[in-house]
Parts: structure tokens; sequence; C-alpha cells
């Protein structure tokens, strides 16, 4: 496995690409509201990023039809903007990738609409938490297993469970480098982090049991059980001393 390594010049244009990730977030997160479709979002999100001279790196990759993945409830990851309205209580994820100058930056949130029910609510927190908690571990020296690891630890402990066909990554020049990140492991395995290192670590967390489907677009993963699933995600960089959140915003929960 051959991890990349960015220098000083690649940190700071992925510092770059994933700050304009971050604002693309930022701005798309504020149109979430009752009535608007997935897919007014979704061309929303593709305009924004026009504007910051960035490109989707989600659009055309593998196929895949949308600008951003725009997943509501129980959809769990990589949903498509159409004609489904938004609706007072439901949760939106928004996963947004952008090519910056040839550097991809990578973030994802979950946005409760409105007032959610309290048990979601608990959810989105306890997903969000796992996601700092992870990011502790991102420093040299520390073996991948342990972050992944502390981030199954803590889902389970709270009563809920990891997705394990989907995972986070390495992000760089590509979209999805090595490693790959997942949110379950063991402790002491896997490969040393070093610094210059960027990992894109996203928690997907289900209220209910840990299995998933795809629905017949090709794309869309929902929980199995039909139970909500929570989805956060930050670009972080490893580096000689504290992790570097590249994609770092103000809090997004409370709307």
């Amino acid at each position: 496995m051959s991890i990349p390594i960015k220098n000083s010049q690649d940190a700071e244009k992925m510092r770059i690409a994933c700050r304009v990730a971050s604002q693309v977030l930022e701005r798309t997160g504020a149109l979430i509201h009752p009535g608007v479709t997935t897919g007014e979002v979704d061309r929303a999100a593709a305009s924004f990023m026009s504007e910051a001279n960035a490109k989707s790196a989600f659009l055309n990759y593998r196929g895949f039809p949308g600008n951003i993945c725009i997943s509501v409830n129980n959809e769990v990851v990589h949903g498509i903007g159409g004609s489904r309205r938004i609706q007072y209580g439901d949760i939106v994820k928004l996963d947004i990738g952008c090519i910056v100058n040839g550097w991809v930056g990578d973030t994802a949130t979950t946005i409760p609409v409105g007032v959610v029910d309290p048990a979601v609510q608990r959810l989105l927190q306890v997903t969000e938490e796992s996601l700092a908690l992870a990011i502790n571990y991102a420093t040299e020296g520390r073996r991948l297993g342990d972050m992944c690891s502390a981030i199954e630890d803590e889902i389970v402990a709270n009563g809920y469970s990891v997705v394990r066909e989907f995972v986070g990554h390495g992000v760089g020049r590509k979209l999805h480098e090595e490693p790959q990140v997942p949110n379950y492991g063991r402790k002491g395995t896997g490969p040393r982090l070093k610094a210059g290192m960027v990992l894109a670590i996203e928690p997907m967390v289900n209220m209910g049991a840990g299995g998933v489907k795809i629905l017949s677009d090709g794309w869309t993963v929902v929980t199995a059980d039909g139970k909500p699933s929570a989805h956060f995600e930050h670009s972080v960089l490893i580096t000689k001393g504290q992790p570097e959140i590249l994609t770092w915003r103000e809090k997004t929960l409370s709307r």
C-alpha cells in the first residue's frame, strides 16, 4: 500500500480546495428548508462551486450523475438530487467534493430540518462526536486501526451501528487515495500515520442495524431496516503536531 505524502506546497493546495469545499457546504446547507427539492439544492451547489472556480469531484465520477451527494433520513450516502421535497423533521446529509487546481477537498454534514425527533438528534450528536474523537487519533506515529476502532467503540457504546460497506479514504489529487479508513477496526493494526498524509474521515452511523442496500438507481445507499442514518466528514492533514482539519467550519448541527 502506497499512501501519498503531501509536501508543504501540496498541503497548501489542499487547504485551498478544502476551504472551498467547506464554504460550498456552508452555503448549500443554508438552503436546506421545508419545500426545497433535493435537485434544487444540487444545482445551487454546482453554482456555488462555479463561483469559486471549482468543479464537482463527484459529477461523472464512476458515472455518478449528481454534483453533490444529498441523502435524506434512511439514505446513508450517495443520494442523487431530484424531485424529492425536503420536509420538516427530515435529516439531510450533504456530501461535497470540490476540485480546485487539480486537488480535492471532501467534507460532509447532516442537517436537521427544523426540530427533529430527540432520538434522531442524539444520533447526529453522537456521530459528529465520533468524528471529533477520531480526529484526535490523527497524529503521526499512531496506527490507523487505533482511529478506526475508536469510532466503532464510541458508536457501539451509544447503541448504534457503523456502516461497514463504505469507508473513509485518503484524499489529494484523487478523490479516493490510499489508505481506506473504515469506521471499525482493531487497535494496534494498520499502517502508521505520517506527517503529510491527508485522510477523509467519515463516520456513517445507523440508528438501527448496520446493514445497508443500494436502490435501483445504482447509487443511493439506504439502511436495510429503514431507520435513520447520519454522516459527518472532514479532510484532515496529519502533521508533526496536532491534526489540521482542512475542512474546518463552524458547527452546523444547530440550525
